[in-house]
């Protein structure tokens, strides 16, 4: 029972992996395989080779300076925290809420039969995620330093007790997210913020201070090491027992042991009170008020803009220039000046393609918005109550127009605004940048209705296949992109850059209103009827 179990649990987490919800079918043993292969390779190509990388540029400085124990204590550090941050998800959801809870409480199951399982498979996540940083660690000191015995013994003894250390720490953060989530409204603006924070932090740090960072670790290595010895004394003792120190892995060892000893007891208290759960429902009182009338549009529009907020996968992948146009504002207060004048610099045989350059860069920012691509698809099985409104379906488009509209002009124009407060241009300058960038935005999401109505997929089965699987919403990113770029390409490569900057946005800015006049046209016409035959 316990085996097969774990497969089910195993199968739940690589479901993606096996069945494909776009066709609502199995895949291929041959598409099985090729993406099976394709994850390893991300996994043991991509990021174990990152990190094996990174362990050979630390391992024979630290080993040769007598400081193994500080060169496994990061290394150990660094497992931990990616093997939990990799497995919080999967613990929270395959754990303690998963949807199939009440099945198999209902099975002459014993309970720790199924917590057994459930750890189980987040133990093997954890080692994955957690496997993937220390065991490159692990084989490059065996290589590079000593492959005596102990050493080989203190390898394999690190990378399990690291491994049941994040299955722990997993259950406990797990523990943490699937009591909170019971007690949110409104999970979705939780998982956006929660996954820029950490995109945020690992590209400052991977992108931006990695290299930094590690040159003045190698540089101060007796420094750094005194310190953490004299203040983060349990550190110290994890790095030895990498390193082989006996008394150092005993100790390791039972420690991680009794954590692990506390970790089934609190579980096999705890499992069926939250596994039960049903959610916080607060009690409301009745009162009776007013019922605001509204217009049809803004009542349409509020529909489109309650599917944005309430999915955490919209959001995040079709908003995405939302975010960049607030952060372009921050950034032109903070550097602007100094960043226009490297610009000009940098064409100096261009004097004038900074209007050209700048409209053209806040176009490239607000193509990350494609929210009108995939919304004729997100409604899916559910179309026909769009479709049985007393109201036109132009209109129903209209409103998926508006929301592209609604989330990408006021950031653009807050940009706009902080761009006028570094430009050294003219304001007619400004202007024609302002009139180009709102122009294109139009444009952008016409366009994305438009294929989207053209390739329309409404047999999914999770959502995330129309935000991110369909060919309607790579080809409107792609399209936007090199409708941003290449005019912007051609004025400074070639002799069109010649012509005045102001009369080249002028051409190019009636030749976006003429296009977006073509498939306004399309889509109310020829699109209506499309969408009221689907």
């Amino acid at each position: 029972m316990l085996k097969l179990l774990v497969k089910k649990q195993l199968t739940e987490i690589f479901r993606a992996y096996l069945y494909d919800a776009k066709k609502n079918r199995a895949r291929s043993k041959a598409a099985t395989v090729g993406y099976i292969i394709f994850f390893v390779f991300i996994m043991v190509g991509i990021i174990g080779g990152m990190f094996t990388l990174l362990s050979l540029a630390m391992c024979q400085d630290m080993a040769k300076a007598g400081m193994s124990w500080f060169y496994f204590a990061i290394m150990g550090l660094m497992a931990i925290l990616l093997g939990a941050f990799g497995s919080v998800f999967t613990t929270y959801s395959s754990l303690y809420l998963p949807k199939d809870n009440d099945q198999l409480l209902s099975l002459p199951i014993p309970v720790n039969t199924l917590i057994a399982a459930r750890l189980l498979g987040v133990y093997l996540m954890g080692l994955m995620y957690s496997g993937v940083v220390v065991l490159p660690a692990i084989i490059v000191y065996w290589a590079t330093v000593s492959a005596a015995p102990l050493h080989l013994l203190a390898g394999v003894l690190f990378l399990l007790l690291i491994s049941l250390f994040v299955m722990a720490i997993s259950c406990l953060l797990g523990w943490v997210v699937a009591k909170v989530s019971l007690k949110l409204k409104n999970k979705s603006f939780v998982t956006v913020v929660l996954s820029l924070v950490f995109f945020g932090l690992y590209y400052y740090f991977f992108s931006f201070k990695a290299n930094s960072l590690l040159t003045e670790l190698l540089q101060n290595i007796a420094l750094y090491g005194d310190k953490v010895r004299s203040s983060a004394y349990p550190v110290y003792l994890f790095g030895q027992a990498g390193a082989g120190d006996p008394l150092s892995m005993l100790l390791l060892t039972a420690a991680i042991a009794v954590l692990f000893g506390l970790t089934w007891l609190l579980l096999s208290r705890s499992f069926l009170s939250i596994a039960t759960a049903s959610g916080h429902v607060g009690r409301k009182v009745y009162r009776a008020k007013a019922v605001r009338c509204r217009s049809i549009s803004s009542a349409l529009l509020d529909r489109e803009l309650r599917r944005f907020t309430s999915s955490a996968n919209y959001m995040l992948n079709c908003g995405f220039g939302t975010l960049f146009l607030v952060l372009a504002s921050g950034f032109l207060l903070w550097q602007g000046r100094e960043l226009l004048e490297l610009v000009s610099q940098s064409f100096p045989e261009r004097s004038g393609a900074m209007p050209v350059l700048l409209a053209f860069v806040l176009c490239l920012l607000s193509a990350m918005n494609d929210t009108t691509a995939p919304s004729v698809s997100l409604e899916g099985k559910q179309l026909w109550l769009a479709q049985s409104l007393p109201v036109s379906p132009w209109q129903v488009l209209r409103a998926k127009l508006r929301l592209q509209l609604l989330i990408t002009i006021p950031p653009m124009l807050l940009c706009l605004v902080c761009l006028l407060a570094v430009y050294p241009g003219s304001p007619l300058e400004l202007l024609f940048i302002a009139v180009t960038a709102l122009s294109y935005a139009l444009l952008m999401a016409l366009l994305g209705l438009f294929l989207g109505l053209k390739m329309p997929n409404l047999s999914w089965t999770n959502e995330v296949v129309p935000i991110k699987q369909s060919a309607c919403v790579a080809l409107s990113l792609f399209s936007g992109w090199a409708v941003a770029m290449i005019p912007g390409a051609l004025y400074l490569l070639t002799g069109i850059g010649s012509l005045d900057p102001l009369l080249y946005l002028s051409v190019v800015t009636a030749l976006v209103l003429i296009l977006s006049a073509v498939l306004s046209l399309w889509v109310k016409k020829t699109g209506s009827r499309i969408f009221a035959a689907l």
